[in-house]
């Protein structure tokens, strides 16, 4: 039987998840750059869920190569994808749970700020991740129980959630929806909760966002509508980090509209209470 030993797991994230970034981070500029095939890009991109919501040719090798990564180094492991899906249900042993590319439409646009995320799940519950930048070549990872870490070649780096302690201070990322309806609902939310907080932050990767609390670079992010793949690697990071996490079940889908939260713990009752006036910890569903 496979072990299901979170720092072994780790590994295994952290293996698969650079082999995968290190494809996406070749193939954008033979797929997307100046010396690509004419016509080369209408035929590498289409649509999901919205006009809106584009997948490419290369989110869908990046999850071909993870899966081919994990069948190889870990055979029998359950596995949900977001471009070749699996089951949402909760198996018993170890479930690995991959976004390609988490922010397709910066990798599409040349925005520098996509990721692939790799999580290992026990009965639900994560318990090693990777999320890898792929422009900026940085590892994030974490084991349960064992801390997180960023790494950008020269040796890891424990990271530590802001010391922040007043809402008002508080740099908060969020993401928004791809159907027109959540949209509005996420935009009059925004409206209400900015004059309370420093600033807001779109980065477009909800699993960088989840890192970026780890890290610092945010206090804070809050999302509905994520899906499993999203928040499973990210998620743990925040927290090994010492955020304080919210998550949506492991068996949910973005159409339910749950909301995903990770708060620098200083703030955490009072950026919950605050959300919670605003209505905005409850679902928008699509």
């Amino acid at each position: 039987m496979s072990t299901t030993d979170p720092a072994e797991l780790t590994a295994v994230a952290v293996r698969v998840a650079e082999q995968a970034a290190d494809h996406v981070r070749t193939r954008r500029p033979e797929v997307f750059g100046s010396d690509a095939p004419e016509g080369s890009v209408s035929q590498a991109v289409s649509t999901k869920s919205t006009d809106t919501d584009p997948v490419t040719v290369v989110d869908t090798e990046s999850e071909a190569l993870v899966r081919g990564l994990l069948a190889e180094l870990r055979p029998g492991d359950a596995v949900l994808g977001e471009e070749e899906g699996g089951s949402i249900a909760v198996p018993a042993g170890v479930r690995w749970v991959v976004d390609p590319i988490d922010g397709t439409v910066n990798f599409l646009y040349g925005i520098p700020a996509y990721s692939v995320s790799v999580g290992a799940q026990v009965d639900g519950r994560t318990v090693a991740g990777a999320v890898v930048d792929v422009a900026r070549a940085i590892t994030y990872s974490a084991t349960r129980g064992g801390g997180a870490f960023s790494d950008d070649g020269r040796g890891p780096v424990r990271l530590t959630c802001n010391g922040i302690d007043d809402v008002g201070l508080a740099l908060i990322a969020t993401g928004f929806g791809y159907a027109s309806s959540r949209r509005s609902i996420q935009g009059s939310l925004i409206a209400s909760l900015l004059p309370h907080i420093r600033d807001v932050r779109r980065i477009g990767s909800a699993a960088l966002d989840l890192c970026m609390v780890a890290s610092g670079a945010v206090d804070a992010h809050y999302e509905h509508g994520l899906s499993p793949w999203d928040w499973a690697a990210g998620s743990l990071i925040a927290e090994e980090a010492g955020a304080v996490v919210r998550l949506p079940a492991p068996t949910s889908r973005s159409a339910q509209g749950d909301v995903t939260l990770a708060m620098a713990p200083g703030i955490a009752r009072e950026l919950t209470a605050l959300l919670t006036d605003l209505g905005a910890l409850d679902p928008i569903p699509v």
